[in-house]
């Protein structure tokens, strides 16, 4: 565990800011525990209201944890839930924000990723998400493109461009650890968009590789992999067209990433790069309540915001 350690103590003391007398949640399972005890071995050194839950892991990304961890989310003050699957998009972790938590999830976190990916400059990314952010902020339309044939547009709509900075010290708000990036749920989006990065669950994709995929009216029409097809139609089965939803445009601020490793909690964060998701995007300011949110990551993208090029973090 002490190799876990210098991570744990950041995630629990420089991103959360766990203070003396807070109450603290540390939600995992059984193939994460290990990541588990380390924050929760800082956290009952800051806080006497310390506790750790764990359960099986999830069947999908997405999917609601039992009750008695939903409750104990939403009873602290801070929650850190490094998961097998995500937590990101359950309204268990929206009911613990509404309720004042500060709450990071860590998705598919591994103790690779942990121990190297909350290796960063945490301010530093809170800056390059200021900077993306006013860049496009006020844009009706994003458009991104690549030479690997993605041209996908984005209709914003009333939607709020969203910062995932890594840094939780306000009641009420989240983040992913590892974070950076600045993403937003569209009202529409149309176009292709070709995945050449990262994504469940194929993990990092080799050289020359490309999963493509149709948008219209804001609806996934055609997913040119047979298992990411495959799990999208079994969503669809419990909710229909939702589980085709265009759920998010993400853009990567984290340019102490300096290259994609298969995970896409880190590889998404890597500036430079855009990540586009179908699914869920209740939790991230839509409306679409849907089983699944999978993100694919698209390497060396142009975006543009009401026609102008937007400058993207990049590594050096």
């Amino acid at each position: 565990m002490s190799g876990l350690r210098p991570a744990a103590e950041t995630a629990v003391r420089q991103c959360l800011n766990l203070t003396e007398g807070e109450s603290c949640a540390i939600v995992t399972d059984d193939e994460r525990e290990p990541i588990g005890e380390a924050l929760y071995e800082v956290a009952s050194e800051v806080t006497d209201d310390a506790a750790i839950v764990r359960y099986p892991p999830g069947e999908t990304h997405g999917g609601e944890p039992p009750e008695p961890v939903a409750a104990a989310m939403a009873g602290a003050d801070v929650v850190l839930a490094p998961t097998t699957k995500s937590l990101s998009h359950t309204r268990a972790r929206t009911e613990a924000n509404d309720a004042g938590a500060r709450v990071a999830t860590l998705p598919g976190i591994s103790e690779a990723v942990f121990t190297t990916g909350l290796d960063a400059d945490y301010e530093a990314i809170a800056e390059a998400c200021v900077a993306v952010r006013e860049q496009v902020a006020e844009a009706a339309e994003i458009r991104v493109t690549t030479e690997r044939g993605t041209d996908v547009t984005f209709g914003i709509g009333d939607r709020e461009f969203l910062s995932d900075t890594g840094i939780v010290h306000e009641p009420g708000e989240m983040s992913n650890l590892p974070a950076g990036e600045v993403f937003v749920s569209p009202e529409t989006a149309d176009g292709r968009y070709v995945v050449d990065g990262t994504m469940r669950p194929h993990g990092l994709l080799e050289a020359g590789q490309e999963l493509t995929f149709e948008v219209e009216d804001g609806l996934v029409t055609h997913i040119s992999d047979d298992e990411i097809r495959a799990t999208v139609e079994a969503a669809a089965e419990e909710v229909g067209d939702d589980a085709y939803n265009l759920a998010e445009l993400g853009i990567g601020t984290n340019v102490a990433v300096t290259e994609l490793v298969g995970s896409v909690l880190l590889d998404e964060k890597a500036g430079g790069t855009v990540h586009v998701a179908i699914g869920d995007d209740a939790g991230i300011g839509g409306d679409v309540d849907a089983p699944i949110h999978l993100d694919g990551i698209i390497r060396s993208p142009t975006v543009y915001a009401d026609g102008v090029e937007v400058e993207l973090p990049r590594v050096d």
